[in-house]
């Protein structure tokens, strides 16, 4: 094999984006393979765009048996991912699913069995993964730069959305439909880069808010308060309500300061680790010294999903190592979950990792009492939700 035929489940909002660009020939040493979406107007589309030549389902499983593709890109609705990633390896084929990795981490453990079990290429779109900015940031904590964490806080509340946006899909911003709100559909991106930076806490407290701003039934502002095994803390806030909102990533240590905003780190270093200068210094006041510059990445906001296809096309052809592994997709889950779990539970602390059956059950709870369009909680019930909607 020299190239990966990639067949795209789901070819709404990403699924198109997916297709077209493999299409066109932007993701090395891959092609096209097939399309699915079970919406005929969606299959239409992509004869007129990618001609005859291209195979076209109406049922994903109908494409796994066909024979068309080596490797699957799922882009459907969320609680659509485990299931579709599980018949996709036991069909043989690798498997790239679009965040986040599901909506309970229940079913996201049984997925990443499957994927253990297979020995397929699994993987996940966390294209942010590739920006220079949030590398650089992870290596210099990890390298030990600014000493042992003391403090991240993150506010990205420039999430902007309008009730026009969510009220332009039935399945939107609904327990049975989406699964969640803010946290499981704008910030997974974000909760994963704040893991993959500075590790999983041991604890979280939520305060999520329900159709604060908006009419919907799911989480729109949120505040989450985490507690790492060291002693330190981190702040998690993130909203759709908000204009023009903030994206201020700040990570403490002990040696220094890192903080990202508007695409510029700023590094502040320490002339001696604090915790040495506090019990040394003779004075009561008198702060430690420090200086502050700039760091310079190059390569922009880096190559972004098309880094993460072709990276998962030199997974199956060379043995390339994965920028984001699928079975990591539970990570930035379960800090969603438990944020979740915890304000439906009156704010309670939720260790970490979280429990999977007692979020299925309070979960599950919503779905049924869920006030869906189109009665979505009923078409949830047998995973029959439109592919393509993600």
């Amino acid at each position: 094999m020299d190239k990966v035929r990639y067949g795209v489940i789901g070819i709404g909002n990403m699924g198109r984006g997916h297709a077209y660009e493999i299409f066109k020939g932007s993701t090395k040493n891959a092609v096209l393979g097939a399309v699915c979406d079970n919406r005929q107007s969606q299959l239409d589309w992509a004869k007129e765009q990618f001609g005859e030549d291209i195979p076209r389902f109406l049922d994903y499983k109908d494409l796994l048996k066909s024979g068309t593709c080596d490797a699957v890109i799922i882009a459907t609705p969320h609680y659509l991912h485990p299931g579709m990633a599980m018949d996709a390896f036991a069909a043989g084929l690798h498997v790239l699913i679009e965040k986040p990795a599901g909506v309970y981490t229940k079913a996201v453990k049984e997925m990443n069995e499957a994927a253990k079990k297979s020995g397929l290429v699994f993987a996940i779109d966390y294209n942010q993964r590739t920006d220079p900015h949030y590398i650089k940031l992870r290596e210099m904590v990890r390298n030990g730069e600014i000493g042992d964490l003391k403090r991240v806080v993150w506010i990205i509340t420039d999430w902007y959305r309008t009730q026009s946006y969510y009220d332009s899909g039935s399945w939107r911003a609904t327990w049975a439909g989406e699964g969640g709100g803010v946290l499981m559909n704008q910030a997974p991106h974000n909760l994963d880069l704040w893991q993959w930076i500075v590790g999983m806490p041991e604890s979280v407290v939520g305060f999520c808010d329900f159709g604060k701003y908006h009419n919907i039934e799911v989480e729109d502002d949120v505040t989450i308060f985490a507690r790492y095994n060291n002693g330190a803390t981190g702040v998690f806030i993130t909203t759709t309500g908000e204009c023009p909102g903030t994206n201020r990533l700040e990570i403490s240590g002990t040696k220094g300061k890192l903080v990202l905003e508007g695409g510029v780190i700023k590094y502040t270093k320490l002339s001696m680790d604090e915790r040495e200068y506090c019990f040394q210094s003779d004075s009561g006041f008198k702060k430690c010294e420090w200086s502050t510059e700039e760091i310079h990445v190059e390569g922009g906001g880096g190559p972004q999903h098309n880094g993460i296809r072709e990276n998962v096309v030199n997974a199956i052809l060379n043995g390339a190592e994965l920028i984001a592994p699928g079975c990591e997709g539970i990570n930035g889950l379960s800090l969603c979950n438990a944020a979740i779990l915890s304000s439906w539970q009156g704010n309670r602390e939720v260790k970490l990792p979280i429990c999977d059956a007692e979020y299925w059950t309070e979960l599950e709870k919503r779905i049924k009492t869920s006030k869906s369009k189109e009665n979505i909680a009923e078409k949830t019930a047998d995973l029959a939700g439109t592919y393509g909607s993600n």
